[in-house]
């Protein structure tokens, strides 16, 4: 089953759409704003339709044709605010049938990781490593494996204990829940801990999860992951496995994420969002989020506000 696509005032001449979102409840988008960005497209040579309001203030697409999604993109930024987020693609097969998303600082606030290391008293050194591997400096495998390893004799409750204080992203289930009412099939992969990719599948409401496995004996993490690894390969295997298996184009398909090893996975997809991003990633990537939470990604589809299926973690 496919969404229904948003509809616009001439569907047959434009096949391209600029959405503009506000990051910032308390900071509308303004009108004003909006008629300056389709000026601007305008100017460059593209046939632009009225715009459409997804969530008034907040959301506005502007259907257009005769200009790339980049030309688009660069037309728009120099009339946006701050903090507003804007990305132009194809308006063909907009509502994606399969979202494939990552789970720390994406899904989650934190690094669950970080947090389970702070049990041991070793956050600093334990997300300096992280940080260079979610930037893309480090091989991600290598960087979890030294990382696993200085959790040797953690006490395994230490993982109930993180899961306490774990926080879902804004959105996050409003996301989830929103896609997967409307026929979209929803996996969570991580090169976190499964115990944790679990815990947040349920949360959200996603289908499925995917996560990689620590070994424990006798009640402690012995330092040991057990093979295979997720790692950037093992996400886009995943996206591509979850696709074929189900019939789903990767045009359809949506990916988000913030780190080095999403990457593959976001350039492979339909509409491959960085979230929040890493510099490398955001830089590397066709559509970026920087401000707004992830029901940004339900505008982009063309969702309105009254279609969504507002959630919280339960």
């Amino acid at each position: 089953m496919r969404g229904e696509p948003c509809h616009y005032p001439d569907d047959q001449r434009v096949d391209h759409v600029l959405t503009l979102i506000a990051g910032e409840p308390t900071i509308p988008l303004e009108a004003a704003i909006v008629a300056r960005v389709r000026e601007a497209l305008d100017a460059l040579g593209a046939d632009t339709d009225r715009p459409v309001w997804l969530s008034p203030g907040r959301a506005c697409d502007i259907p257009f044709a005769d200009l790339s999604p980049c030309q688009a993109d660069a037309a728009a930024r120099v009339w946006i605010g701050e903090r507003v987020d804007v990305v132009a693609q194809p308006s063909a097969d907009r509502r994606k049938r399969l979202l494939v998303s990552d789970m720390d600082s994406t899904m989650v606030t934190a690094e669950t990781l970080d947090e389970l290391a702070d049990h041991a008293g070793l956050r600093e050194p334990i997300a300096a490593i992280t940080a260079r591997a979610m930037n893309g400096e480090i091989d991600f495998v290598q960087s979890l494996t030294e990382r696993v390893a200085l959790l040797k004799g953690l006490p395994a409750s230490a993982i109930d204990h993180t899961l306490s204080r774990i926080e879902t992203m804004p959105g996050a289930a409003t996301l989830v829940r929103t896609m997967r009412a409307h026929g979209a099939h929803t996996v969570l992969v991580s090169g976190g801990f499964r115990p944790f990719t679990e815990q947040v599948r349920a949360w959200c409401g996603f289908h499925e999860d995917r996560g990689n496995d620590v070994e424990i004996i006798d009640g402690q993490l012995t330092g040991r992951l057990v093979p295979p690894v997720i790692d950037a390969k093992g996400k886009l295997a995943t996206l591509i496995a979850i696709a074929g298996q189900r019939a789903i184009p990767l045009t359809c398909a949506l990916t988000v994420g913030d780190g080095a090893n999403d990457l593959d996975m976001i350039q492979a997809a339909g509409l491959g969002v960085a979230y929040r991003a890493k510099p490398r990633v955001a830089a590397q990537s066709r559509a970026r989020i920087d401000h707004g939470d992830l029901t940004a990604l339900l505008y982009l589809q063309g969702y309105r506000d009254e279609e969504m299926v507002v959630g919280d973690r339960s």
